[in-house]
């Protein structure tokens, strides 16, 4: 992967743990009662945004593609559940709305990830068969 783009997911995934680890915080210790699954969610997305932005700072590329597919799938689940069953979510997450609340970052930001994450493996497996075929 270009270095520059590694390190702009970096900031953009740490920028975005710290983002949502201070919402769920502060709606899990002020109004968890309200709405529990909402605050959750966003207790979760914070985990999942730090463990990624880790991964892609220890260059733990498996670790970085499952975490990116996995909040893909969270976005577009809470971010569809957020409009066929909107009681479910009586306050916003990280995810409502397919990240709207944060510009559409939580629904782009995994996208591109998954594309640089995985043109990076395709190019170095393309690379390996050069090799063994030329060896």
């Amino acid at each position: 992967m270009n270095p520059v783009a590694r390190i702009a997911l970096i900031v953009a995934y740490a920028v975005l743990g710290l983002a949502a680890t201070g919402r769920s915080v502060v709606q899990i210790t002020t109004k968890f009662s309200e709405a529990p699954l909402a605050y959750s969610v966003s207790a979760v997305s914070a985990v999942l945004y730090v463990m990624i932005a880790v991964a892609l700072w220890k260059r733990w590329r498996s670790l970085a593609v499952a975490g990116t597919v996995i909040e893909l799938a969270g976005v577009l689940i809470v971010g569809t559940l957020g409009y066929v069953e909107s009681s479910w979510w009586p306050d916003e997450t990280v995810w409502t709305g397919y990240g709207s609340a944060y510009g559409w970052v939580p629904l782009a930001l995994p996208i591109v990830a998954l594309t640089l994450l995985l043109r990076g493996r395709r190019a170095r497996a393309t690379a390996d068969d050069a090799v063994v075929t030329d060896g």
